[in-house]
C-alpha cells in the first residue's frame, strides 16, 4: 500500500509543478487547494497576475483589464469560501487506500472517486443569494468484500443550496437544504434512497486566514424498501493561510458519522493537510490544490489514507 501510495503522490505532485510551471509561462510573475460513506463530499506584487501577456495589447487595455479583475488576494479568499459570489467548477479526485490487514481479498487496494462540483450563486434579491453546489460523484469500487467484484459508475447526486447574505459582516454564514437522490448505477456504488437535511456553514477572514466549518445531516424519507436507512452527518472544519504569489496553506477533513452504525464502525476522522495555489491561465483563473490525510478512526471498510488533488476553474463576475 505505501508504495501505490508514493506512486500516487509523485505523479501529483509532477502534475501540479506541471500545472504552476504553465501557469508561470502563460503569466508574467512579480519580479520579487455503507462504502458510499467514504464518498468525499465537500477548498478551498500579485497585479502581474492579473494582466495580459506583455506584449498582446496596449498599455491602456493591460490598464482597464488589470482594473477589471478581482486582486489576487481577494480572488484567493473567494477560492475559499464556499458561499462566495463566484462560479466555479472543482474537479476533485479522491485516491482511497484501505487497510489490507482489514480486507483481506486480492486485487487493487485503492478506491477512485472523480467529484464534479459546480457551484453557481444566484441574486434573489439585493439582501440575499443562493448557492447552489451539486456533486456528481464518479466511483471505481475495488473489491474489498470477497466475492462482491469491482464496480465502476456514477453515485448518488447530493445538491446543497446556502442562502447567505449578500453583504454579510466579519462572520460569513449560509444555510439551506442538502438533497441526496439514488442516482447511482450500482447498487454498490449508493444508498438506493432518497435523503434530505439541514445544512449550515460558519467563516470568518482575518488577515491571511480563512476559517470556517460546514455541517450537515441526512436522513432518507424514501427508496427501496431492502435498503438500509439513512441517517449520515458530515462535519467539515477547514483552515487557510494564504501566502505571497497566490500560494496556501490548507486543511480541511471530512468527519463522517454514519449513526446507524455500531460504535466502534460509526466515525472516519481524517488528519492532514496540503498547499494549493491560486493562479491564471491567460484570463481564467485557476486553484490547483493537493493534500493527504490519514484516517485515525475509521470503519473496518472504510479507507485508511486519502489523496486529494482538486483543480478548481474560477469565473468571477
Amino acid at each position: 500500500m505505501k508504495h501505490s501510495i508514493i506512486t500516487v503522490v509523485a505523479g501529483l505532485l509532477v502534475s501540479l509543478a506541471g500545472g504552476f510551471a504553465w501557469a508561470a509561462d502563460a503569466v508574467p510573475q512579480p519580479a520579487v487547494k455503507p462504502l458510499t460513506l467514504f464518498l468525499s463530499q465537500a477548498a478551498w506584487n500579485q497585479d502581474a497576475l492579473a494582466s495580459p501577456v506583455a506584449g498582446s495589447t496596449s498599455a491602456p487595455a493591460q490598464q482597464a483589464a488589470t482594473a477589471s479583475a478581482p486582486p489576487q488576494a481577494d480572488l484567493q479568499k473567494a477560492s475559499q469560501n464556499p458561499v462566495a459570489d463566484l462560479i466555479s467548477v472543482p474537479l476533485q479526485s479522491n485516491f482511497n487506500f484501505f487497510d489490507r490487514e482489514k480486507i483481506p481479498v486480492h486485487g487493487t487496494e485503492m478506491q477512485y472517486v472523480l467529484n464534479l462540483q459546480p457551484v453557481i450563486p444566484l441574486k434573489l434579491n439585493e439582501e440575499w443569494n443562493l448557492i447552489t453546489r451539486t456533486i456528481i460523484p464518479i466511483i471505481y469500487q475495488p473489491e474489498i468484500v470477497p466475492g462482491m467484484g469491482t464496480h465502476g459508475g456514477t453515485g448518488d447526486i447530493q445538491f446543497t443550496g446556502f442562502f447567505s447574505p449578500r453583504k454579510p459582516g466579519k462572520l460569513i454564514w449560509g444555510v439551506g437544504p442538502v438533497l441526496q437522490f439514488p442516482t447511482a448505477t450500482d447498487q454498490w456504488l449508493g444508498t438506493g434512497k432518497w435523503s434530505a437535511g439541514p445544512s449550515g456553514l460558519l467563516l470568518t477572514m482575518n488577515g491571511p486566514w480563512v476559517v470556517g466549518v460546514l455541517a450537515q445531516n441526512v436522513w432518507s424519507y424514501a427508496g427501496d424498501g431492502d435498503r438500509p436507512y439513512v441517517n449520515q452527518m458530515l462535519l467539515n472544519p477547514f483552515v487557510n493561510y494564504n501566502l505571497p504569489a497566490g500560494w496556501y496553506l490548507t486543511t480541511s477533513p471530512n468527519i463522517t458519522a454514519d449513526w446507524h452504525a455500531d460504535s466502534d464502525q460509526r466515525w472516519t476522522v481524517p488528519v492532514g493537510g496540503g498547499v494549493g495555489r491560486v493562479f491564471r491561465v491567460g484570463k481564467l483563473p485557476v486553484n490547483l490544490s493537493l493534500a493527504a490525510y490519514y484516517n485515525v478512526e475509521h470503519p473496518d471498510f472504510g479507507p485508511e489514507w486519502t489523496v486529494q488533488f482538486q483543480v478548481k476553474f474560477m469565473f468571477p463576475k
